[in-house]
């Protein structure tokens, strides 16, 4: 989502580099880029304007810290106004104290809320909770039975659909189902409309006099940009709010609703919606984004997907067959559908480091790191017999031309398969052999662009975090 912003200010930052001291002028120039970059990244302008009063404050005559650049240390005082307007702190859902504890989600038809109801319906299901979900939208056709539908899928249970019940009518008969059957959490997908009417508003206000939600999440959607923004102040005004919902904030939205919609409305941010699986939704973490945002990474959530991804056991049996210098095709195949479900190679580069400066070098290698390479590879591995997978070295002439016409490949590309299954075998027993003496795993000084594939994820290597991994364990 923030991608263009990303590269603006990337732009604007590498102007500052070989300055001995930051001038007025200096930035001046440089907050003046990042104001327009921002105001095209459709943030409101109050918003822009409150934002670089206080980062012009803090960097102008701002002493320079042996070993850091100019450009570093106005990214940090950019970095750290970011995250006061994104919100300073991590606002989780709140819970009854005795339950069922109710959640309202409301927001214009189109937005997101009913797999988002789903979505969040999975969430708590993952953390043991007993969950009921109910839809309210006796208007819009088969909205009920979507809802039904996604719960089946979910595993998460749906209330039975009545016909002819207004939504206030089926909104007192969740709740009252919900606490009798013991329910942990109670979700309802209000209606929406395609703007907003007096008719929604109040259809809105007497499910929340009813029921008194514990949360009333608003979903917006992100590639809405302003709008999401002006739909968001109005639906505080009239129903109020507690917090709010972004959807789709894996597209091409520029980013600036994200940016807004907290100092516009005062609300937080509580949920992302970062694709369209079921498992696609995510806390908000303020400094998370800012860091995103300002091409710094977001490592710390690529090793908490990668930790949710582990399967018990998996690691230490991976870790015997390293100890005994075995790594055949089957755990590479393993190592590459991990990548997959981080986002693919493109997701998994977004959250690394530094990877915002490296833009036209990645865009050259595109075809090295195209997430259709990886298909095309476990094709390849998947034509493959158990024993080939498993002594790849048994790979001769025929056994190659067998494989490639029955992955749709050529013989050309089951070698170089071959020869990264090689070094990906030498990468895993160098890690492990320095995880085992309690060191920080080396990684090659020189990676090319096409091995990021072999990265895979660091507790899957080793079982657990290497001492002295500087991240949040």
């Amino acid at each position: 989502m923030f991608q263009g912003l990303s590269e603006r200010l990337e732009g604007v930052f590498g102007g500052l580099r070989r300055k001995a001291r930051l001038t007025e002028a200096d930035v001046t120039a440089a907050l003046r880029e990042v104001r327009l970059a921002l105001l095209e990244a459709d943030v409101a302008l109050p918003v822009v304007k409150d934002l670089m009063a206080r980062v012009k404050e803090a960097a102008v005559g701002a002493n320079l810290v042996k070993k850091i650049s100019p450009d570093q240390l106005v990214v940090k005082i950019v970095n750290d106004e970011l995250v006061k307007t994104l919100g300073d702190t991590i606002h989780p859902l709140t819970e009854a104290s005795a339950p069922p504890t109710i959640f309202l989600m409301a927001g214009l038809q189109g937005s997101g809320k009913t797999t988002t109801s789903a979505k969040l319906g999975l969430k708590f299901t993952k953390d043991r909770k007993r969950v009921l979900l109910a839809s309210l939208d006796t208007r819009r056709p088969a909205a009920q039975e979507q809802l039904k539908i996604l719960g089946k899928q979910t595993g998460v249970n749906s209330l039975p659909i009545v016909p002819g019940e207004t939504p206030l009518q089926i909104a007192k008969r969740a709740q009252t189902i919900a606490a009798l059957e013991g329910y942990d959490i109670l979700i309802l997908d209000s209606a929406g409309r395609l703007s907003i009417d007096d008719e929604l508003m109040n259809e809105l206000v007497g499910v929340r006099d009813a029921t008194a939600p514990h949360e009333t999440l608003l979903v917006a959607d992100a590639m809405t940009g302003q709008d999401a923004v002006n739909t968001a102040k109005i639906f505080e005004e009239r129903i109020g709010v507690t917090g709010l919902v972004l959807t789709r904030v894996d597209g091409d939205a520029r980013g600036g609703a994200a940016l807004s919609m907290r100092a516009i409305t005062g609300k937080p941010v509580k949920l992302l919606g970062t694709g369209e699986k079921m498992d696609a939704l995510e806390e908000f973490h303020p400094t998370r984004i800012a860091s995103r945002i300002l091409g710094m990474g977001d490592v710390v959530s690529l090793v908490e997907k990668a930790q949710e991804l582990q399967e018990e056991g998996e690691a230490e049996r991976l870790q015997a067959k390293l100890s005994k210098g075995q790594f055949d095709l089957n755990d590479m195949a393993d190592q590459m559908k991990k990548i997959s479900k981080l986002g693919g190679i493109g997701g998994l580069m977004s959250m690394m480091p530094g990877m915002g400066g490296m833009k036209k070098q990645l865009e050259a290698a595109k075809d090295q790191i195209n997430d259709k390479v990886v298909s095309r590879q476990l094709a390849m591995i998947s034509s493959m017999t158990p024993g080939e997978r498993a002594k790849p070295e048994i790979l001769k002439a025929k056994r190659k031309q067998r494989i490639a016409s029955g992955s749709g490949t050529s013989v050309a590309d089951l070698n170089k398969l071959l020869k990264q299954h090689q070094g990906m075998a030498k990468m895993m027993k160098k890690v492990s052999k320095q995880s085992r003496r309690g060191g920080m795993p080396q990684m090659p000084s020189e990676l090319e662009v096409g091995d990021l594939s072999q990265l895979g994820n660091l507790k899957g290597l080793t079982g657990k975090l290497p001492k002295g991994f500087p991240f949040k364990r």
